[in-house]
């Protein structure tokens, strides 16, 4: 199993989900690198959660049901819904909608009613069936609330109303109309977000554009308190770029509804008790992003209360009392919702990434009870650090990745003139020990590379300018790929014309194999292209596999003797000698001396052929078909029969040849068979025919 786990304060955060999801690559780019998933480690061994926990785009909210066993997501891109059985860590259905969702509600305690309020200004009622319901609003809607006692809906919208839906009635309500008072802040254009004391007094808090935070009794239907924006929360420019006061974007009662608190657009959290229009404490986020979720933590693992806050970089947890950072969150993406898991220490965020993430804080809860596999799985991997000091370094230094690093050995260290960083303590920001050789710093091993070869980059710039000019070539002159195949043969030409001859009679044969060529094979493309792979010809090895082959006048590999034309000055010495070889036969009265003086050169003797073949073997003076040699003269007489038959006449032949020659194919005997006859005693005796038993007569 492989889980990214941090630390901050002593506190570990294990994400469960959502971990290849990267600030600094596209999603198109994510998209591209799934296929070198298969390769990586972490991700064979990642736990999937829950499967098909993602959207294609973006997500934009989640919730988890009351009874615990149902998760509903919205996202993008095309709008559309996800509802996730948890128990069976499945996707149950998904379904697509007219319009991006903002924000909506489970009206029951599972998944079977929800409200979502759409972006086009519709309100629309869900069940599994289907859409049930939908109805528009007169202005956009910011948030949405549920009143369970009266069955309202409520929607904070832009303008100063605040719409309210009886869904028994199945009719709107006269709206709330927030501001219009003689107080703190400025004019109300928008409520931003709403906050219902469920559960105790049931009191709606609104926050408005203008910072200010409003309580209404919806039993009386009118405003019972407001509070002022906060003395220091802070300024923020609106987009005329003038200063202005921050709105509030988020509020929450505690379940004992004295507690309050609010977020604003600076960043600011404040904590107030609604008998008291001061704060309890100020909690600046630190990113000056707006507030996006606050959440009271319902936990029984933790003695103080915790505060949830998050805004789109990063969820914080703080102690309720006196403000004291307790742990952080900071996915690797922009967060749009935020929801914890009751009575555990899991969180679920619809963020901006594909994959939706989880994370499991242990000292917050334990696993939920669907998911109680992880709690083993984690108190494994906390043995490891509680027995091994430098267990959690050892777990982050298998997550590091070597993306800057290059992998020697320790000879290709010592060819490198690296060795000397292996023994001293300099090295140790470069260069990082593994297995059986080294991680080297790539920028390290360029310049090693380059000090140790110079002239390395102008070899690789000649092969480059090559490869550009023979590319450009091959552009310019239209061959066919035959053609082209054999103009990349610089090796073994002999054994590529003979492959060609084999594959053009097989071809014929057999067309239907199709026209691919050895030459074309990639993989055989070495055995023609690298002078490793050459046929020597001239060596032994071959002459015994091969022994009807005549090398060839270039044949002979690595250094071998080849042989080559005459010259022009030794023909003319050739022909020297010859003519001087013909005057010396036309003078055999030439004294010994003078053959003294002038020695003839020795007529060399014919070198054997390496090739063994009919025609050499009868040049030896053999005969091929099994007779015993043959003089020059019979060789002369010999002739074929269309040459006898042209001389005619002319071709006059001793009658009978002396005895001891013999004449191989010119003999002709003719002969006429006759019937011998017998004698009349052996006629009427009938000798030489069968013989006839003589009956007597009676």
């Amino acid at each position: 199993m492989s889980l990214k786990v941090t630390q901050q304060n002593d506190i570990s955060v294990y994400t469960v989900s959502g971990t290849n999801t990267s600030r600094s690559l596209p999603d198109w780019l994510a998209r591209k690198r799934k296929r070198e998933l298969k390769n990586d480690e972490a991700y064979q061994n990642r736990v999937e959660l829950i499967q098909d926990f993602e959207f294609e785009e973006a997500s934009q909210c989640i919730q988890v049901s009351e009874d615990g066993e149902y998760a509903m997501a919205t996202g993008t891109y095309k709008p559309q819904m996800h509802i996730y059985h948890l128990p069976s860590a499945s996707l149950k259905y998904s379904r697509h909608t007219s319009a991006l969702n903002l924000t909506f509600l489970l009206l029951s305690q599972d998944y079977s009613k929800s409200l979502h309020l759409q972006t086009d200004r519709s309100l629309e009622f869900h069940t599994p069936m289907g859409c049930h319901y939908a109805t528009r609003i007169p202005r956009y809607g910011r948030a949405l609330a549920y009143l369970r006692p009266q069955a309202h809906a409520i929607v904070p919208a832009e303008g100063n109303e605040v719409f309210r839906l009886d869904l028994e009635a199945g009719r709107f309500l006269k709206p709330f109309e927030v501001g219009g008072f003689d107080g703190p802040g400025g004019e109300v254009k928008s409520v931003e977000c709403v906050a219902v004391a469920d559960g105790s007094h049931g009191l709606l808090a609104f926050g408005t554009s203008a910072g200010t935070t409003e309580f209404w009794d919806p039993r009386s239907r009118n405003r019972v308190g407001v509070l002022a924006p906060p003395a220091n929360g802070g300024m923020v420019m609106d987009t005329l770029g003038e200063l202005q006061t921050p709105s509030i974007t988020a509020a929450q009662f505690h379940r004992n509804g004295l507690t309050f608190a609010t977020g604003n657009q600076a960043g600011i959290v404040s904590v107030y008790d609604i008998r008291s229009p001061s704060p309890l404490l100020t909690k600046d986020q630190g990113y000056g992003f707006p507030i996006q979720t606050l959440n009271f933590l319902r936990t029984q693992a933790t003695e103080d209360e915790k505060v949830l806050s998050a805004d789109k970089r990063i969820i914080k947890l703080w102690n309720l009392n006196d403000g004291k950072p307790w742990t952080s969150v900071e996915p690797s993406v922009d967060i749009n919702h935020v929801c914890h898991i009751p009575d555990s220490g899991m969180i679920f965020t619809a963020n901006e990434g594909q994959l939706m993430h989880s994370f499991l804080i242990p000292a917050l809860g334990p696993s939920p009870a669907w998911c109680s596999h992880l709690d083993t799985q984690i108190e494994q991997l906390a043995d490891r650090s509680i027995n091994d000091p430098d267990a959690y370094a050892s777990m982050q230094a298998e997550q590091a990745t070597y993306e800057n690093y290059k992998f020697l050995t320790k000879a290709e260290m010592r060819q490198l003139n690296l060795d000397h960083l292996l023994s001293s303590g300099k090295g140790a920001s470069v260069i990082r020990p593994y297995m059986h050789g080294y991680f080297v710093d790539q920028r390290l091993y360029d310049e090693a590379r380059l000090i140790a070869d110079p002239f390395e980059w102008e070899r690789a710039k000649a092969k480059l300018v090559r490869e550009k000019i023979e590319k450009e070539r091959e552009s310019r002159i239209r061959t066919s790929a035959r053609d082209k195949a054999a103009a990349k043969v610089k090796v073994n030409k002999r054994l590529a014309e003979r492959l060609e001859a084999l594959e053009a009679k097989l071809y014929k044969r057999a067309p239907e194999t199709g026209n691919a060529t050895i030459l074309q094979d990639p993989r055989f493309a070495g055995l023609f292209t690298k002078e490793e792979f050459a046929v020597d010809e001239t060596s032994r090895e071959f002459q015994l596999l091969n022994p009807s082959t005549k090398p060839s006048a270039s044949a002979g590999v690595d250094g071998a003797e080849r042989k080559r034309g005459k010259t022009a000055v030794e023909e003319e010495e050739e022909e020297s000698d010859s003519h001087r070889r013909s005057s010396d036969e036309s003078e055999p009265e030439s004294s010994a001396s003078e053959e003294e003086e002038h020695p003839q050169p020795q007529k060399k003797k014919n070198e054997p052929e390496m090739r063994i073949s009919t025609g050499s073997y009868r040049k030896s003076g053999h005969d091929t078909r099994g007779f015993a040699p043959v003089s020059k003269a019979q060789k002369k007489r010999e002739k074929t029969f269309a040459a006898r038959a042209a001389a005619g006449a002319k071709d006059v032949r001793p009658r009978h040849e002396p005895k001891g020659t013999s004449t191989l194919g010119d003999k002709e005997m003719t002969f006429v068979p006759r019937q011998k006859e017998r004698p009349p005693q052996q006629r009427k005796r009938g000798v030489g025919g069968p013989l006839r038993r003589q009956v007597p007569r009676s």
